[in-house]
């Protein structure tokens, strides 16, 4: 908060030490200063404000809104106390409370244009749109300033968008907002670009295109100045929904006539000629085609066009442009679609493909223009193609290992675009191992032949052989997945680690080594590879996933709380940040970009690794409670966690993951298709579904107890039981049928290509048994109620059957921990050999033994209370027989059998510590290897040696205390 800029108050002079401390961070000494403050001057609401900041950031939230309070009740309309309140409300996240705020100044103080204002912003940040309407008019009759008219108009059009009924938006809301702008048009009162925008919107949004299409070609569309086109862009957009195809053709051909290089355009005038083909359109006989010129309705005639600009570019001197070239390899793309003979006029696309190349072939964009025509291309072309384009390549100087090699930075490029557009067209895959063996060598001679051109450069700075590193590494991957041959992988992670220390700022090493570490099971190296890419902002939820995935499943608790936390941090500024920006956008006249952030904000809020991240989150805190008997009430309550309330907006589940932020150049075939997306929507929707039902029986658990009942079930129902069992009950049954769905989409067994989205934990939980014991653990909660309404003297049937219950739990979690078994990483003779599965499935048993052992805290809090009542049944009949309950014996053995569980995974944990840290990593034979290749290969084997013994280490310091745990569980 800054100090002011200019004494207005004469309490200024006082205050400003507090908002020193305060912009300093020295809260404790803002307050202090406050307090002294507050003795001599007790009605200096603005230190008590102040003190309330200080309060509030040291963490007294209590304190401070008290005091908040205080001052609010007073209706303050002094600048100080007002701006101090904003931020402390703000920083409480109760921004309704500044609206209120507010709402006493304007009344206090009517005419004050500033206080008006500043109400209007107030609504902006809680989206109360009629308020801001009602507002902004009030204050356009105070101040009558165009912009704060507009802001009312604006506030119309929010209605109109967040309105549930469409109807009411069509009918009310923006004929109303239409209206207020044509007044201010007839009144030729439209002074900015930003009110004509907004009327464009209106109209748009009422589906007036025409009279769009008028505003935009007439006197008002003269004020659209600030984007390059923007007039043409939006006549181009109304033509299109209009269907005036012949104008939108004449604009489109006048345009490119302008600039051929402008692509936007180019799809536009051949959809119009193919739309004025199938409607058969011919020109009037006399005059112009239409108000904007000449129509190129016949093929022959947009074939000619682009054949024009081509030959214009082919005589320039200057940069060539490629516009014109891809035009007409779209054109050829677009006529085959159609089944056109005309496409063979325009030339054979191998031809046209090896002259694009000649131009082109030395800049880095020539592999993404020509990869998207590759298909243009029959199969016996494709080695045709690469053989005639590698025949102009000017290779000369020759390496060590006889590769010719380029002698400058466009030969360079030349070659690796050959090399890319192999690869895309499937030519690398149809090579048989040694011939992969052989292509990675020249890729990697290549690429260390490509450094010295970049020997000056910075460090932020990509060296230009890059790609050829990448490739190599793409290369190893293909090896390892067809021939499960382990070693391969080392030499990618090597050959990337090579490149990332001479190129330390390139995020696709980064994404790879990062995706390679994590699939070898070694997540500690991954939370510095993720950090250095420093994503940002939206970045943290498109490619967050790649972090938060791996984190628990790979033994890191730890790391796993912080990534959940640095993912939730950015989701929960979004609201607060996301109404700065409209309250921005209302200030500078951006209108167009209000609907644009609340999309984002809605975006966000919908997104599947937002709801992800806040289950597992949760989850975590869950399983790792120090102590999980008597935490499981106050964490609930602490998480502010209802099991009746399901938080998770399923129907508008928004999946905002980039699953193409790896670089690939796989053939078509090979790519994600839309099908790969919904099929791991569809898995991640159902392995999300099973936690967060896990994490609502748990929380449902955690309700208030209750005394067991001897009295009828009208009573039971009225202490809460009966309710709790429905809604226990209800999200049983949920998991059930979600763990049915979710077994029918494992038998699919869908391969996604590499490098895709990353599998669910679905598969392998399933597999292991993980899912099915925790809901036979969840499931005994039913039983339990059962025996809590009818007492252990009447219910043996029951109890036969919660015993069998807890004798089935421990067979199942012992089939788990032997599941858990083998090697995690041992060495297979001169090779290195891991298991990451086996961590994965500690990793369940784990999670698995913590909601046992939660179940079990749950049944020994019901069991205790009916054990005390059974035994004063028994001394006021002088019962002396003291055989013990049936179920209380099932949980002795229940504890007994979690105890020698617990015990066997410690122990094989201390085993596998013990294997992991005698292996000699230095005495692998890795001599066929250049020395400074097999240092990085070496590299890349020791931290995943670190990563397994430090998984081990936080797995196997959980165990210990679930063991300490289980001996504090007694009847």
């Amino acid at each position: 908060m800054a100090a002011r800029g200019h004494v207005q108050d004469p309490n200024d002079r006082r205050l400003r030490p507090i908002y020193d401390y305060l912009d300093n961070g020295n809260n404790k000494m803002a307050i202090q200063q406050a307090d002294k403050l507050l003795k001599k001057h007790k009605d200096l609401h603005c230190a008590k404000v102040l003190k309330a900041i200080g309060l509030q950031r040291t963490g007294k939230q209590d304190e401070a809104f008290t005091l908040a309070q205080e001052v609010s009740t007073l209706e303050p309309t002094d600048d100080n106390s007002l701006q101090a309140l904003t931020i402390l409300y703000r920083e409480m996240h109760r921004p309704e409370l500044v609206a209120k705020l507010y709402e006493a100044a304007v009344k206090k103080v009517p005419l004050s244009e500033e206080y008006h204002s500043h109400l209007f912003m107030a609504y902006a940040r809680v989206g109360e749109y009629k308020k801001m309407q009602q507002a902004g008019m009030a204050l356009y009759k105070i101040v009558p300033k165009n912009p704060y008219y507009f802001w009312s108009v604006m506030s119309l059009v929010m209605q109109a968008i967040s309105a549930q009924d469409e109807t009411l938006a069509q009918t009310m809301f923006l004929p109303l907002a239409e209206r207020m702008v044509e007044k201010m048009v007839k009144e030729e009162k439209i002074e900015a670009e930003a009110e004509v925008q907004l009327y464009f919107m209106i109209l748009e949004r009422l589906g007036k295109c025409v009279e769009a299409l008028d505003v935009v070609r007439g006197p008002l569309g003269e004020k659209l100045t600030s984007e390059l086109q923007s007039r043409e862009n939006k006549c181009m957009m109304l033509y299109q929904r209009l269907q005036r195809w012949p104008e939108c053709n004449a604009l489109a051909h006048r345009l490119l006539l302008k600039n051929p290089d402008d692509w936007q355009f180019y799809p536009c005038y051949f959809d119009s000629l193919f739309h004025l083909l199938d409607q058969s359109w011919s020109p009037p006989e006399g005059g112009e085609h239409c108000s904007e010129g000449s129509v190129h309705h016949t093929v022959a005639e947009v074939m000619r066009f682009v054949e024009e600009r081509i030959k214009g570019e082919d005589g320039k001197e200057s940069r060539s442009l490629r516009g014109p070239y891809l035009a007409r390899l779209e054109l050829i793309h677009r006529l085959r679609q159609r089944g056109c003979p005309e496409e063979s006029l325009l030339g054979e696309p191998v031809e046209l493909m090896v002259q694009f190349f000649a131009k082109f072939g030395d800049k880095p964009c020539c592999i993404t223009d020509l990869k998207i025509y590759l298909h243009l291309l029959p199969r016996d072309q494709r080695v045709q193609f690469i053989n005639r384009v590698s025949e102009t390549l000017p290779l000369a100087e020759q390496g060590d290992d006889g590769f010719a090699l380029p002698e400058d930075t466009k030969a360079l490029q030349r070659h690796l675009c050959v090399c890319q557009l192999s690869r895309a067209l499937g030519l690398h895959r149809s090579l048989d191992v040694e011939g992969k063996l052989r292509l990675v060598a020249e890729l990697k001679a290549h690429f260390r032949h490509g450094l010295k051109f970049g020997a000056n450069a910075l460090k932020t700075e990509l060296q230009f052989s890059d790609m050829y590193c990448l490739m190599a590494a793409h290369l190893y991957v293909d090896l390892w997945t067809e021939a499960g041959d382990e070693n391969m992988v080392w030499q990618a992670l090597g050959v990337l680690q090579e490149g990332l220390s001479h190129s330390p700022s390139n995020a696709q090493f980064k994404l790879l080594l990062l995706l390679l570490f994590c699939r070898l099971g070694a997540f500690e190296p991954v939370v510095d590879l993720y950090s250095s890419l420093d994503a940002k902002h939206v970045q943290h939820d498109t490619i967050g996933f790649l972090l938060t995935r791996y984190a628990e499943s790979l033994g890191q608790f730890a790391a796993a709380s912080q990534s959940c936390n640095f993912s939730l941090r950015f989701f929960h500024s979004n609201q607060k940040d996301t109404s700065e920006y409209i309250i921005q956008a209302y200030k500078y006249g951006a209108f167009e970009k209000i609907p644009e952030f609340i999309a984002l904000r809605n975006r966000l809020n919908q997104s599947l690794h937002f709801a992800q991240v806040r289950i597992e989150r949760m989850l975590l805190d869950l399983f790792l409670e120090a102590d999980i008997v008597l935490s499981l009430e106050e964490s609930v309550k602490a998480m502010s966690l209802c099991a009746e309330e399901d938080t998770i907006p399923w129907d508008n589940m928004r999946d905002n993951r980039d699953l193409t932020v790896f670089t690939s150049w796989d053939h078509q075939e090979r790519q994600l298709t839309a099908e790969h997306r919904r099929l791991s929507l569809e898995e991640e929707s159902v392995w999300l579904r099973l936690r967060s039902l896990t994490l609502r029986i748990l929380a449902s658990l955690a309700g208030p107890g209750h005394a067991p009942s001897q009295q009828n079930s009208e009573v039971t129902n009225e202490n809460g039981v009966g309710d709790k069992a429905a809604v226990t009950g209800g999200l049983l049954s949920q998991l059930n049928q979600t763990l049915q769905t979710a077994t029918r989409i494992t038998e699919k067994r869908v391969q996604y290509p590499f490098p895709g989205p990353p599998s669910t934990r679905l598969a392998p939980a399933l597999s292991v048994g993980s899912c099915q014991c925790q809901a036979a653990a969840l499931q005994l909660s039913v039983h339990l109620q059962e025996l809590e309404m009818v007492g252990l003297d009447e219910s043996s049937e029951l109890q036969t059957q919660i015993c069998n219950a807890f004798k089935s739990l421990v067979v199942q979690l012992q089939e788990i921990l032997n599941k858990c078994k083998g090697d995690l990483l041992e060495m297979n003779g001169s090779k290195l050999k891991t298991q990451p599965s086996s961590l994965e499935n500690l990793v369940f048993f784990v999670e698995t033994v913590c909601v046992v052992l939660w179940m079990a805290s749950h049944c020994a809090k019901i069991l205790r209370p009916l054990k005390a009542i059974l035994q004063k049944k028994k001394k006021k009949k002088k019962d002396a027989s003291a055989a013990v309950p049936v179920v209380v014996c099932g949980f002795q053995e229940l504890t007994g059998g979690l105890q020698d569980l617990l015990a066997q995974a410690v122990e094989h944990i201390k085993g596998q510590e013990i294997s992991i840290t005698a292996l000699k990593l230095g005495d692998l034979s890795l001599e066929e290897y250049p020395e400074e290749e097999a240092s990085f290969m070496k590299a890349a084997m020791d931290k995943v040696q670190s990563s397994y013994l430090r998984s081990l280490q936080e797995v196997g310091d959980l165990l210990k205390r679930r063991a300490e745990t289980v001996k504090s569980l007694k009847i």
